[in-house]
């Protein structure tokens, strides 16, 4: 597995880290608060045999710009950057493909610029807060595991937690999320590792209170697949349903011996889905560049 190409990106909105492979139609992949590296990023990894992916540092996560106000590590303002990195690299289009709190922002994305994106993947998200209601969801207070899921995010949360102890403290949260625990080994088996923007994530937590764009689906006009595990703990499935219900040109896949990560513990399944989107929505049919 070769290492990702780093590249600190000046755009009208600041300077961005970006990590770059592969090849093919131009892919943006991230997340709401993780911080990555040069060692990439297990989700991106599984769109590089297709795509050349932009793996992207928000702000206040890596080398990326800071937030000068709290607004700017909001969910809309953070689209807002990716815009101004997509027309920094000088593409017309590019794809999109979130997971989790990723896919939320994908959700965003597609309502305010659907004519930025030529496909869009929404992956294990939903398009309004998912904890309140929900009882399989881990972060509702009756599931039987949120107070020690409550515990490991917290603990985590310590710049000066020592390295090992973090690492233990990730797997077992990272095991709460898989539908075969016991084969976390195998599905996290490459020298992949990330870190947290804290700061990112006690805004988002205030943020996703008064979250719900659930009524604004129908903007979304880029093609759109929405996939998630039948057992998602973390977003539960009837947000998928909802989801793909909302948006005219969506397609819904449900991995059946999935929880949170499809694309690892159904991997081969999750490829095969992928390339007939692509397939679907003629991926590689015009120039993207401006």
């Amino acid at each position: 597995m070769g290492k990702w190409e780093r590249k600190l990106l000046h755009t009208t909105r600041g300077v961005f880290e970006l990590f770059i492979k592969g090849q093919g139609a131009p892919l943006c992949v991230t997340h709401h608060y993780s911080e990555f590296n040069q060692t990439g990023d297990y989700f991106a990894e599984s769109f590089t045999r297709t795509n050349q992916v932009f793996l992207i540092n928000l702000r206040e996560a890596g080398q990326s710009e800071k937030a000068n106000e709290p607004y700017q590590l909001s969910m809309l303002e953070s689209i807002f950057d990716l815009e101004a990195i997509r027309k920094a690299l000088g593409f017309l289009q590019w794809g999109f493909a979130g997971h989790s709190t990723g896919g939320m922002l994908g959700i965003l994305y597609g309502i305010h610029f659907s004519e930025s994106l030529h496909v869009n993947v929404i992956v294990g998200a939903a398009a309004r807060e998912y904890m309140t209601f929900s009882e399989e969801c881990i972060y509702n207070t009756a599931h039987p595991d949120f107070n020690r899921m409550q515990e490991l995010i917290e603990t985590l949360k310590q710049s000066d937690l020592p390295m090992e102890k973090r690492k233990e403290l990730t797997v077992e949260r990272t095991k709460l999320s898989l539908f075969s625990p016991e084969k976390y080994r195998e599905f996290f088996s490459l020298d992949i590792h990330k870190g947290l923007s804290a700061a990112r994530m006690n805004f988002f937590i205030r943020e996703l209170q008064v979250y719900d764009v659930s009524r604004k689906l129908e903007f979304i006009s880029v093609p759109t697949l929405v996939m998630c595990g039948r057992y998602d703990v973390q977003c539960p499935l009837l947000y998928s349903i909802e989801m793909a219900e909302g948006i005219p040109h969506s397609k819904l896949v449900i991995f059946e011996k999935s929880n949170h990560y499809p694309f690892l513990e159904e991997a081969e399944r999750f490829a095969d889905e992928y390339d007939l989107f692509l397939n679907e929505n003629h991926d590689d049919s015009f120039d993207r560049r401006q």
